[in-house]
């Protein structure tokens, strides 16, 4: 059955339409109910805005494929944080749990075990091949898994293989840690500049590069700390007619952080959308406008 669900809307953002064949929430909708003719998994409905369905997949994975496909075929759309579906059994919540099995050489056993134990996976077979790998056997919510796939590759150094199948629905199994602080996001629209970006990069890891176009509210980077700042990478340097010295002439860029849509898909929180267009994947608020997202969060304050 499905575990994980997602909504796929109409490209709303200010670059909506430039990049993409098929935009249209028509196309969009037969995109995907095409899809459901061979794809026997996936399960796709109607909501009460002409321009959202609610895709429900076989995990991340499953999801991330169909996105990739879509997008390479010309379609440009939005996608939301992707969300576990849940089911209420003698009125108490339980969760979809997979069944994780993990290869790896032994001296990457430390590290696979501190990465699972956050995202609330439990081991329940360890067996040694003896020619030094070890399999691993674990069983992990289907939300703590959401992003795995990638940093295993990269934590292991593509030494390991990872598959996950689904084994039934446990009890929630309680809250596990976003890995993510905040986001630096856009202050305006332009192309970004190399000095907008060096003072930007002081405050955490930055996505673009100079000359990449920006939007307002749309995330640049991630912030060192857990707030979201507003940056504005689009900022130039003042013009005078003095003569600038060696060292502000030279302006030292930190190489940006390229996160693949898997990695997208786990970073991103629910008050985000993935905007995916056949050139680029870009990670912006629902709430373009810093006034609009505190006006959006008292609302949340007020009604909590």
């Amino acid at each position: 059955p499905p575990t994980i669900k997602m909504t796929f809307s109409v490209n709303a953002s200010p670059f909506a339409g430039r990049e993409g064949r098929y935009c249209t929430s028509r196309q969009l909708r037969d995109r995907l109910f095409r899809e459901l003719r061979t794809n026997v998994s996936l399960r796709v409905q109607e909501t009460d805005s002409p321009d959202q369905f609610l895709v429900s997949g076989r995990g991340e994975l499953h999801l991330a494929v169909l996105i990739e496909t879509m997008r390479r075929e010309g379609y440009e759309f939005e996608v939301s944080q992707p969300e576990v579906i849940t089911r209420v059994v003698n009125g108490e919540v339980h969760e979809p749990v997979e069944q994780v099995v993990v290869e790896v050489p032994e001296a990457h056993v430390g590290t696979v075990s501190e990465m699972l134990g956050p995202r609330r996976a439990r081991m329940t077979d360890m067996k040694p091949d003896g020619k030094g790998h070890v399999r691993m056997e674990f069983l992990a919510p289907s939300r703590g898994i959401i992003g795995f796939r990638s940093s295993f590759l990269t934590a292991v150094r593509g030494e390991g293989t990872v598959a996950a199948t689904f084994a039934d629905y446990e009890p929630w199994y309680g809250e596990i840690p976003h890995r993510r602080g905040g986001v630096l996001v856009a202050a305006e629209a332009g192309e970004t500049v190399s000095f907008g970006i060096a003072n930007a990069q002081e405050r955490g890891k930055l996505f673009v590069d100079p000359g990449t176009a920006v939007y307002e509210g749309m995330v640049v980077g991630e912030h060192a700390r857990d707030t979201d700042l507003v940056v504005n990478v689009c900022k130039e340097k003042k013009q005078t007619n003095m003569r600038a010295s060696s060292a502000d002439i030279a302006v030292k860029l930190v190489p940006p952080v390229r996160l693949s849509l898997e990695q997208y898909l786990e970073f991103m929180a629910g008050d985000e959308l993935l905007e995916v267009t056949p050139r680029n994947i870009r990670l912006r608020k629902k709430a373009l406008t810093l006034k609009e997202r505190l006006r959006a969060k008292s609302a949340a304050r007020s009604a909590s």
